[in-house]
């Protein structure tokens, strides 16, 4: 109930900048204006994921992420105002405003029995790992974290990650791996690992 009051006063409050970034993102990267992709959700459901589009469109089939950046994607990406559309997914029971990021079934594919553990809740708009690293660590690392705070879930904690979370978006950071590249999943012991 927490989650559907906060998402639905936020998307009120925060309507005006929403209608800033889609028309900024249709002037300068076209349609679509939002970004959907599969994600994998509590007790491993699938659902699209919601997003303001950040790249252009791919120029030949497989380009890389890296060479389809813009420098308003980055911007979006910086202030995570690319996230706020999953304020729908939220008021439609898919997300959580506090939990595990939702991750792609490629990802999912790789995990451990333990790694699935963090299917046991929603997804969230921002989590413990979030606020631990984000994109800075490993993916095991995240998970570890992920499941450190199923275990540990409380008003207190989520009202910490809250605080966190602000403090990240006005001073961000880990919003990209090592060497501005956002490691795919590899489990540990895997050469590579990110």
């Amino acid at each position: 109930m927490v989650d559907v009051v906060v998402a639905a006063v936020s998307g009120v409050l925060l309507a005006p900048l929403m209608a800033v970034v889609a028309t900024l993102v249709r002037w300068r990267l076209g349609r679509p204006v939002i970004f959907r992709q599969r994600r994998i959700g509590r007790d491993e459901v699938p659902f699209d994921i919601v997003k303001f589009r950040t790249m252009r469109p791919e120029a030949w089939p497989g380009e890389p992420d890296a060479d389809r950046d813009t420098r308003l994607g980055r911007t979006l990406r910086g202030l995570s105002v690319d996230e706020l559309p999953q304020l729908w997914n939220v008021l439609r029971g898919d997300m959580s405003l506090i939990g595990p990021r939702p991750t792609l079934p490629e990802q999912v594919e790789h995990y451990s029995p333990r790694q699935h553990g963090r299917h046991a809740i929603r997804p969230g708009l921002t989590g413990w790992a979030q606020v631990n690293g984000r994109n800075s660590i490993s993916w095991p690392e995240r998970i570890e974290l992920d499941l450190w705070y199923i275990e540990h879930r409380s008003l207190a904690l989520d009202a910490r990650i809250v605080g966190r979370t602000l403090l990240r978006l006005v001073r961000p950071s880990g919003i990209y791996g090592e060497g501005g590249v956002n490691q795919g999943f590899l489990p540990a012991g895997d050469e590579g690992t990110p």
